[in-house]
């Protein structure tokens, strides 16, 4: 049955205040995520620099309890990063996919699996399925901060360092997303502990260090190797958490504004589209009342005529 005029304004009135609020959301995102990602950016030299001084002094040999690997896992723990809030299109449940894959990927090497979640969605997702959380954080995926990041990576590596049979975990693997552009955001898996120092170009970052005549470099480690390796290595893993975040964060808000911009312009095709069918209805309505004037006047010259 066609929708009356009346029904047809209502419709494209609630449409245009729908319009009014994806668009106020876009713009929002647009405006914070260059905050976002030029914070993501500013981590990296610091990243960098990190990555070659971890790699360096591990390549003296010394043995540590976060770069020993064991040669059978029997437990992981995957951590992911998820959002808080909704209207993000489709960047949670990209993440939610890879988490899955890789925890089916571990199960089937015969490894136990043990789940924890930043953001809201990720933690209702699990929950509804039943399956315990281990460690979960939310509030912080929007604007994350490096208290955040110490909290994270020190209960990481409290959970690593703990024997097997207490509990502990023998690898910790992060699912987050990695802003390539606005367009482009690409889930990502990483291992973080036992630690594999990783350029964030996907390179390893073990190769000797040469100084502007080709010489290669030699280090001297003050105290010892063992004290400069034991204070850098937890510095690592929180500057991984905390680029994690910020990298999450940044393209969560991407996400967001792509989404509301798909919305408005899909509410202005539904305003258009609504607007024609109101005037075709209108316009009926104008019709049909001409032809009961027509009607009605017709019938009075007849009984005129008749009298």
């Amino acid at each position: 049955m066609p929708a009356s005029l009346r029904e047809l304004r209502q419709r494209r009135n609630s449409v245009a205040a729908t319009q009014k609020i994806t668009r106020a959301m876009e713009l929002i995102a647009a405006s914070r995520i260059i905050k976002a990602d030029r914070a993501a950016r500013a981590a990296l030299p610091y990243t960098s620099l990190l990555n070659r001084a971890v790699a360096t002094v591990a390549q003296s040999g010394v043995d540590h309890p976060l770069t020993t690997e064991v040669e059978k896992p029997r437990r992981a723990a995957v951590v992911l990063f998820t959002s808080d809030r909704g209207l993000a299109g489709a960047y949670s449940a990209n993440a939610i996919k890879m988490s899955l894959q890789l925890t089916e990927r571990l199960r089937r090497e015969g490894c136990e699996v043990v789940p924890y979640v930043v953001g809201n969605k990720g933690i209702g997702y699990l929950r509804f399925r039943k399956i315990d959380l281990a460690g979960q954080w939310n509030g912080i995926s929007d604007a994350p901060k490096y208290e955040d990041a110490v909290h994270i990576a020190d209960t990481l590596i409290e959970a690593f360092l703990t024997d097997f049979d207490d509990g502990g975990v023998d690898e910790i693997y992060c699912v987050y997303t990695r802003m390539r552009s606005m367009l482009i955001q690409e889930p990502r898996v990483r291992r973080v502990l036992p630690i594999e120092v990783v350029e964030e170009g996907g390179s390893p970052a073990n190769s000797a260090e040469i100084d502007h005549e080709g010489r290669e470099l030699q280090f001297s480690f003050e105290p010892d190797p063992e004290s400069v390796l034991d204070t850098l290595l937890s510095l690592y893993v929180r500057n991984r958490i905390w680029f994690y975040l910020l990298e999450s964060a940044a393209s969560q808000l991407a996400s967001q504004q792509r989404a509301m911009k798909s919305a408005t312009d899909n509410a202005q095709q539904l305003i258009e589209r609504l607007t024609r069918q109101a005037n075709q209805a209108r316009q009926a309505e104008i019709t049909q009342e001409i032809s009961e004037i027509v009607g009605g006047a017709g019938a009075l010259a007849d009984l005129a005529k008749e009298e």
